[in-house]
């Protein structure tokens, strides 16, 4: 069985047991979790699509932990300007395992 969700602005397809790093959520560590934005679910027997997500359908998970990214070094240059500027970036992301997936 797998699902497709939306978290952060992103979309994920997820199936019970995988574990997915995701844009940080505002949860403690080691509590539940539920995605209600779920737009696909697929079982052995049939396909079901939302418009835009699917009725009654959810996806359940447990929080592992929080951490961050790596570095992303962004570089500005402008030619013949003498103008140089470089900062970083570090996202924030969350860990998920996924326990189930759940239909009306």
């Amino acid at each position: 069985m797998h699902a497709v969700i939306e978290s952060g602005g992103k979309q994920y397809r997820v199936s019970p047991g995988d574990k997915v790093t995701i844009e940080r959520l505002d949860v403690e560590s080691g509590t539940t979790v539920e995605f209600s934005r779920v737009l696909l679910v697929e079982d052995d027997a049939a396909i079901e699509v939302g418009h835009p997500t699917v009725p009654g359908a959810r996806v359940v998970g447990h929080v592992l932990g929080h951490d961050r990214g790596e570095k992303l070094v962004v570089f500005r240059f402008k030619a013949k300007a003498r103008y140089r500027r470089r900062t970083g970036h570090r996202q924030s992301r969350t860990h998920v395992r996924v326990t189930e997936i759940q239909r009306s």
